[in-house]
């Protein structure tokens, strides 16, 4: 066999694996709250493994990339809060849980008014990813909000959240700076400097 027709022999078998899924032999509920459940998982994977896989469950969240337009650089609106896994104050885009029977975009504009106190006229889902696919099956979506209007916020009790319109610009200073280490927020920031770079308006984005 030449050198060649092995290579796609071995490229078609990678490929056909790659669409089946793993077997799950059983599963067991270890830990339930309001928020995520967490299961114990044996399984045999596409590639012949068997193994132990501890899974955290999540509804999904949304996260918004609200950007002012109004101004000759467009501004992101960001949020710092504390958060105790990471002990200490990051710097994030809006963002939450989608409640059990809620859309996403629904979802979206939800926070956004909660956390911050604006509404927006355009949206557009721009993302959607797993944030910890080794043991997190949480998938987050990132909407894009322009023709922002301010009013009142309504937090959470628990949160206490400052934000701030940062120009793009310094928004991916943050990011490369590594002022931003929020996964969610750098990947929507870094998208949205591409898509300006690249020449597309924020009317053609929304």
């Amino acid at each position: 066999m030449s050198k060649s027709s092995r290579s796609k022999s071995t490229s078609t078998k990678s490929d056909n694996g790659s669409h089946h899924k793993a077997r799950l032999i059983s599963s067991r509920t270890v830990y339930r709250g309001p928020v995520f459940s967490v299961t114990t998982d044996e399984v045999q994977e596409p590639g012949g493994v068997r193994a132990r896989r501890d899974v955290i469950h999540h509804s999904g969240s949304v996260v918004v990339l609200a950007v002012d337009e109004s101004s000759r650089t467009p501004r992101v609106l960001l949020e710092r809060q504390y958060r105790h896994a990471a002990k200490a104050y990051l710097w994030e885009l809006p963002a939450g849980r989608i409640d059990p029977g809620e859309r996403a975009l629904p979802a979206a504009k939800r926070e956004l008014l909660e956390e911050t106190g604006y509404t927006a006229a355009h949206w557009r889902r721009i993302l959607n990813f797993y944030a910890s696919p080794g043991f997190v099956a949480e998938t987050m979506s990132v909407y894009l909000a322009t023709g922002l209007r301010a009013g009142p916020a309504h937090p959470e009790p628990d949160e206490v959240i400052r934000k701030s319109l940062v120009p793009l610009s310094k928004a991916v200073r943050m990011v490369l700076k590594g002022t931003i280490r929020d996964a969610k927020t750098i990947s929507s920031v870094l998208w949205l400097d591409h898509q300006i770079r690249g020449g597309r308006k924020l009317a053609t984005l929304a």
